[in-house]
């Protein structure tokens, strides 16, 4: 019988007879595994560098730096939500977008990204990868797929991967994953696929599927809605076996995988994600209905207000990410987020509480002036990550804020 990823997520890949009957997964904290013979160590290891071992066997453990039990249940319910043929943890969001580009992209090769992203996403394109000869070409959501053309010009035969973030943070902008994935198309050769990178934290493995829509990778800070207590740093990343082969044989040299704990704690994150990620999407379409309505509010940054064919198409909720400008700068900014009593003036997002932060001088804090100026990110945006709070408590304590920048 065909279960649903939010069924799956109870048992999905685990036996419980080869762990004494538990009911639970236990966490196991080795560093190394027995063989059974030298013949199956010396299988194992042929396998784990992608040969074909001398007789048919299935992949066994080794050392919790290239596999471990709960690491692999985990992986095999990572790819639930995406439908993708393999999955792979990591340390942090950071070392999951680092370890993929570093697996595809070598000096004098191009990469085309959109704008805005995650900082620091940001600075390590422009960055460490500018330092390794790598090429960078940026361009927004707004662009046409002819000015895209465009700006991609002369370095085309040099394309090796678009990267893109969507909805973008913290403007959510929605970028349109199928035209890139054309774009992507119509740069591969025979001998150089142009692979497509999605970003989709914001929208987490429930709201959107990229792969279904062209993506070759989806990429997770598994901190936010997987992990969802603020407890955690993982990354992840999902799609097809021979994209995901490169990756995990990169992520073995970089030493960037997940640790057993916390694949341990994100597997009991998953069983509750659906239920804490819908009441999330529902606090937040209250609490922008409440924001319009603000004298002090200029104008709110909501998928819910996008109502377009693209949001329709790519996208099933209105998420739970909200970023809004306030009357002023970054002084109105300031006396808004300190004032906040229960929601967290913290950056990261995607947890069960409320969180409030201030892009211009935090998460993008490293983005040039110029370029933060030109996608929108002012000194007087606040970005609100809502979590399942009663909404109207949360609606309260930004009632408070707000009177307290208003002298009331």
């Amino acid at each position: 019988m065909k279960i649903r990823p939010e069924t799956a997520m109870m048992s999905y890949g685990y036996k419980a007879t080869l762990s004494e009957g538990a009911v639970k997964c236990p966490l196991f904290l080795t560093s190394t595994f027995v063989f059974n013979s030298a013949e199956e160590g010396k299988d194992f290891f042929t396998m784990a560098y992608g040969k074909e071992p001398s007789q048919q066997r299935e992949m066994g453990l080794i050392y919790s730096r290239i596999n471990n039990p709960d690491i692999e249940i985990l992986e095999e319910r990572l790819k639930l939500w995406d439908k993708g043929e393999e999955a792979a943890a990591f340390s942090s969001g950071m070392s999951a977008i680092s370890t993929t580009l570093m697996s595809f992209l070598k000096p004098g090769d191009c990469i085309l990204y959109s704008n805005p992203l995650y900082g620091g996403t940001h600075s390590y394109i422009h960055f460490f990868l500018a330092e390794w000869g790598i090429r960078a070409i940026g361009f927004q959501a707004t662009d046409s797929e002819e000015s895209i053309r465009q700006k991609i010009g002369d370095a085309g035969h040099k394309l090796k991967m678009i990267f893109i973030e969507t909805p973008a943070n913290p403007t959510n902008d929605l970028v349109d994953i199928r035209l890139c994935a054309d774009i992507a198309a119509s740069y591969s050769t025979d001998e150089k696929k142009v692979l497509l990178a999605v970003d989709n934290t914001y929208m987490g493995p429930l709201w959107s599927h990229p792969l279904e829509h062209g993506a070759d990778i989806v990429l997770y800070s598994a901190t936010k809605y997987i992990g969802g207590h603020s407890d955690v740093i993982a990354g992840a990343a999902v799609g097809g076996k021979t994209v995901m082969a490169q990756i995990k044989k990169a992520r073995t040299f970089f030493g960037t995988i997940i640790d057993p704990h916390t694949a341990w704690l994100l597997m009991r994150s998953l069983e509750t994600l659906k239920l804490r990620m819908e009441g999330a999407a529902s606090n937040a379409s209250l609490v922008v209905d409440w924001l319009q309505q603000h004298p002090l509010v200029e104008k709110v940054y909501y998928l819910g207000l996008n109502k377009t064919e693209l949001m329709g198409r790519q996208y099933s909720s209105n998420g739970a990410m909200v970023s809004f400008d306030i009357r002023g700068g970054e002084r109105e900014a300031f006396q808004f987020l300190n004032a906040l009593t229960h929601i967290r003036l913290a950056v990261s997002l995607g947890g069960t509480e409320s969180l409030a932060e201030h892009p211009y001088t935090m998460t993008h804090a490293g983005v040039p002036l110029e370029e933060k100026q030109r996608l929108g990110i002012t000194d007087k945006m606040i970005r609100l990550s809502i979590g399942i709070e009663h909404a109207e408590d949360i609606i309260a304590d930004l009632g408070s804020a707000f009177r307290a920048v208003s002298g009331q």
